[in-house]
């Protein structure tokens, strides 16, 4: 018999077929949020779980999972959504989905860096709503990428990309991350060994960094403080690594020019005071939002579950 698949979203087309083809997947087509409770129920003949990060397996989550469960497969590369020590106590296999989405969130992180640089949401806005009424030397000014300092945090396989596209308009890349990487993979960037120390050089400053009770609220009151006056903050990792609240105060104030922001704390319930701010270009989680990742994204998750019911080791393994 094949293998019982809980799918708890709607997935690709070509990453379904592949299901209906190699398992027995209990498909989620009209794409409903799951919470613990309805993930407990529709498990119930599942011999593996394939969730994204909107569902969360908390410690109780996983202490009432059937037995018959034994992996859950994650669509996607973070993977805090999952309590870990739960997980390895009870004897769960993880498994996450990474390099796949390394090309599309560093396009996205492109995209944040102009989108709020160059005021993007108020010009489409001023498009839309009419309000464009003519052009003027001090219309609509904003800041300039080509040659300006970009700062990164998390220098992994989405932070090293972004530093190779950034690259095309001249910016010096400066970074922190927990180790220095090889110098054939800084191509000249500027390793700081603290954030503290990376700050100061930030022209715009890009948070690629997982998500983890180290980097909670990462970038706080104190940390902004140490960027130049006027600096763009841009985050396409995970909300909880910035303080809302010293953010806002900062792009209230002046002492940050704008931010751009595709995650968030408690998305989408965002905090509301973001939808308040000209100067935030805002998205709506969607990093990996291409075909082509998407795809990527289930073919690697189906892959781990190949693996583990053909008795090997997941290549993704997290737990």
């Amino acid at each position: 018999m094949k293998p019982v698949v809980l799918v708890t979203r709607k997935l690709p087309e070509a990453v379904e077929a592949r299901l209906r083809r190699d398992y027995e997947p209990i498909l989620n087509p009209a794409d409903e949020l799951y919470d613990g409770d309805r993930i407990i129920k529709e498990a119930a003949a599942a011999d593996a779980i394939l969730p994204c990060h909107t569902e969360k397996f908390t410690a109780a989550v996983i202490e009432r999972l059937p037995e018959r469960v034994k992996i859950i497969a994650n669509f996607s590369v973070g993977y805090d959504h999952v309590d870990i020590a739960a997980a390895k106590k009870r004897g769960l296999v993880v498994t996450n989905t990474p390099e796949v989405l390394s090309d599309a969130t560093a396009e996205l992180t492109i995209l944040l860096m102009l989108g709020a640089a160059r005021r993007a949401s108020e010009g489409e806005r001023l498009v839309r709503n009419r309000g464009w009424r003519d052009w003027s030397p001090s219309f609509m000014v904003g800041v300039q990428m080509t040659g300006r300092r970009l700062g990164i945090i998390g220098f992994g396989r989405v932070g090293q990309v972004v530093a190779r596209r950034a690259r095309a308009f001249d910016m010096e890349i400066h970074y922190h991350n927990r180790h220095r990487v090889a110098p054939e993979v800084e191509e000249g960037a500027i390793y700081h060994d603290t954030p503290e120390g990376l700050l100061p050089h930030c022209d715009f400053l890009a948070l690629h960094c997982v998500a983890s009770p180290q980097t909670e609220k990462l970038l706080n009151a104190e940390r902004i403080a140490l960027l130049p006056d006027g600096a763009i903050v841009v985050n396409a990792s995970r909300g909880v690594v910035v303080d809302d609240e010293a953010l806002i105060a900062a792009l209230k104030s002046g002492k940050l020019n704008a931010a751009g922001l595709d995650v968030f704390n408690n998305e989408p319930d965002i905090n509301p005071a973001y939808r308040d701010l000209d100067n935030v270009f805002l998205m709506p989680h969607i990093g990996s939002a291409t075909k082509e990742t998407r795809d990527a994204m289930g073919f690697r998750a189906l892959d781990n579950l190949d693996a583990y019911f053909g008795g090997k080791v997941p290549k993704d393994r997290v737990a």
